[in-house]
């Protein structure tokens, strides 16, 4: 009985973001983000050059935790300024060996199908739609390592899956310890039919669907030549953003992904947050990456995501009075910010991942800190992703005030941030004429050893829209 409503419903706001669509083009003009850019070896869509990221956990998005419901927060969602919208799994989940009452979104039954608890698939191809006439994107989470025991692989292809004996067993880590994951089956990349089926599963999403690409979880469990294939088989259907769950291998830029997780950039935050770690040491890591990454690289930067959410806390539990000071530097220093479901109302509540545990919305506190940053980020070329934005140059010396500029086609961004719960000073070594502060609105001139005082965890971020070239290295 949901279905037509929410179609018409669908219908309704497509109509409406068709016409503020073709509004906007009349009066600025848009880009063909159809055609790709390169990176490096790899396509990458236009709009992926200066893109945020928002982690959509649909269960428990709403109280019904559907894609009708969810569908509700596209404006405020629009408005905020998010681009690409990734979707936990949502395909339909096994029962056999189910943890918890409902289960985990990565025990998957059925690689072409949706939850029906979600939806339908015509729903979601609805939503998809109407999210891509909103110009924001659409990228879903695929789980190549390991099937739910209830896929039809199982019975079909039990040769398809790794074996302990005779026996399909559950997957193992990078080292062969076995893992707790006990709800899923280890897939077998040996076997190249299973290969196969699986590169023709993702292009199903892609060709039929229009999504615009995946997040691989445990992308370092599968090999990297099968990553190699699935993208070339998805390129000659579109270019597509791909997201690895992964920063163990650097020689998936070159074969696969656009991104990878910033896993020991955001450990790094928190224990900045908690007073273990300082200026120096993010410099010190900043350094790190890039010696150890390709030129054409970036990072997914966050504090929060599904798996730090459920199991190590929420953000303010991590990062206390720190949080928005750590947020600004995941938009500020080179890569790619995340936002997850319920940040931008606070994320004060660690969600159940086996079981329904609404987020708790309250009034949407911190949208506005995520509005001001991602239209920053939209705009000022210094800040765009990867090879496409300014280089890390720090500015200041010390512990407790982590002060740096980049700088790319004209566009310029100063960013100091006070890493302490004390109030800070720290000179800079910038020169600036008519910069901006992004959040005050006040215009200033800065001069070469310039000396601001922040008070504890504050931050200042400087952009220069149309920079001078004032700076003097």
């Amino acid at each position: 009985m949901k279905k037509l409503p929410y179609l018409l419903y669908l219908c309704f706001l497509l109509i409406l973001a068709s016409c503020a669509n073709d509004q906007a083009a009349e009066v600025d003009g848009t880009a063909d983000d159809s055609l790709p850019l390169v990176q490096g070896p790899l396509k990458l869509p236009t709009w992926g050059i200066n893109a945020n990221i928002y982690e959509v956990n649909v269960r428990q998005f709403t109280e019904e935790g559907t894609l009708e419901a969810f569908a509700e927060h596209l404006p405020r969602l629009k408005e905020m300024g998010v681009d690409i919208l990734w979707f936990m799994p949502i395909y339909p989940i096994s029962e056999a060996k189910r943890k918890g009452t409902l289960g985990s979104y990565y025990a998957i039954a059925d690689y072409t199908d949706v939850n029906s608890n979600f939806g339908t698939m015509d729903e979601f191809k609805a939503l998809v739609e109407l999210i891509h006439s909103m110009d924001m994107y659409v990228v879903l989470d695929w789980v190549a390592n390991h099937t739910g025991w209830d896929h039809h692989w199982i019975e079909e292809h039990p040769e398809w899956y790794a074996m302990n004996g005779d026996t399909i067993r559950h997957p193992v880590d990078q080292q062969g310890n076995p893992t707790d994951w006990y709800d899923t089956a280890e897939l077998n990349y040996d076997n190249e039919d299973m290969r196969a089926a699986m590169i023709e599963e993702m292009v199903f999403w892609v060709k039929e669907v229009d999504v615009d690409g995946f997040r691989c979880d445990v992308a370092d469990n599968v090999p990297n030549d099968f990553w190699a294939d699935a993208r070339k088989a998805l390129d000659e259907v579109k270019a597509v953003f791909m997201l690895a769950e992964a920063e163990s291998e650097p020689e998936h830029f070159n074969s696969c992904f656009n991104a990878n997780y910033g896993w020991s950039f955001h450990h790094l935050l928190n224990q900045v947050a908690q007073g273990e770690k300082n200026a120096n040491d993010i410099e010190a890591k900043i350094q790190e990456l890039n010696e150890r990454f390709p030129e054409h690289y970036f990072q997914m930067h966050f504090t929060s995501n599904h798996d730090e959410n459920s199991w190590n806390g929420t953000a303010p539990d991590r990062m206390g009075d720190a949080e928005d000071a750590m947020t600004v530097l995941t938009y500020t220093i080179p890569g790619m910010p995340l936002i997850y479901s319920g940040q931008e109302s606070g994320e004060t509540k660690m969600l159940e991942f086996f079981e329904k545990d609404e987020i708790e919305w309250g009034d949407y506190s911190r949208a506005a800190l995520y509005t001001t940053l991602n239209q920053l980020k939209a705009k000022n070329k210094a800040l765009w992703n990867g090879p496409f934005g300014g280089a890390f140059k720090r500015v200041n010396e010390g512990e407790a005030v982590l002060a740096f500029e980049r700088q790319s086609d004209g566009d310029a961004v100063l960013v100091l941030v006070n890493l302490t719960g004390e109030t800070q000073t720290t000179a800079v070594d910038a020169h600036y004429h008519h910069i901006k502060e992004v959040f005050s609105g006040a215009e200033f001139d800065i001069h070469e050893g310039e000396t601001f005082e922040l008070g504890p965890y504050e931050y200042k971020i400087f952009s220069g829209e149309e920079y001078t070239g004032g700076h003097h290295d």
